[in-house]
């Protein structure tokens, strides 16, 4: 009997090895594997246009991709700087309500117009601020319209007073300028979602959720 049972429970062994998941390699989205092979994810191409390996028909018509990283840099830093100054001196809601004494109450949507009708050399001032830094941003990055500036990541000032390049590793560094880049991307989703808010009732239900005024 016990001869007999071996060669049945190796035959039902066998057949029961027919159903079993066998184990196969994850296919991977279109999304995914254009990601990974680039490093980006930009199904039209729009990226490239600046290389000259797209429809570029006229020289230097597109932007090249340094000119691309450095605006999308410096655009996020303006959209967290507006989006921190509209969430601190909002009144209710989510907002801190912070103010300074002597300045204007207005609120966000034509505080501009308010502060420099009321506040003229103050407006001047930071006007001029942003004028220089904006030039020296400028200077500092070259032609990276054309792709040949020499500086070394989009951002990239040289604007480090407290030398935090030089304690931090080369790892870090590039994991701060990812963040800096992904944060920068969010808020300005956020400004973008505020301008609609305030333009188009009902437009980002999210805000009437959270009590937004």
């Amino acid at each position: 009997m016990a001869k007999l049972s071996l060669p049945v429970i190796a035959t039902l062994v066998a057949g029961a090895s027919a159903f079993a998941p066998v184990a196969r390699p994850s296919a991977k989205t279109s999304l995914q594997a254009a990601t990974e092979s680039k490093g980006y994810w930009d199904p039209l191409g729009l990226y490239e246009l600046g290389s000259g390996e797209a429809f570029d028909t006229f020289p230097n018509m597109f932007p090249a991709k340094q000119y691309l990283d450095d605006s999308e840099k410096k655009h996020g830093r303006m959209a967290m700087l507006a989006w921190t100054g509209i969430w601190a001196t909002h009144q209710g809601g989510l907002g801190l309500g912070l103010h300074w004494d002597g300045f204007p109450e207005a609120e966000w949507t034509n505080a501009l117009g308010v502060f420099a009708n009321e506040q003229p050399g103050w407006f001047g001032a930071i006007l001029g601020f942003i004028a220089i830094a904006e030039g020296e941003s400028v200077g500092h990055s070259g032609d990276n319209f054309r792709g040949l500036s020499t500086k070394e990541a989009a951002g990239d000032l040289n604007f480090d007073y407290l030398g935090i390049k030089k304690k931090i590793s080369p790892e870090k560094l590039a994991r701060y300028n990812d963040v800096e880049t992904k944060n920068g991307r969010a808020a300005m989703i956020a400004m973008a979602s505020l301008f609609a808010y305030e333009s188009i009732p009902g437009s980002v239900p999210i805000m009437d959720l959270l009590g937004a005024n």
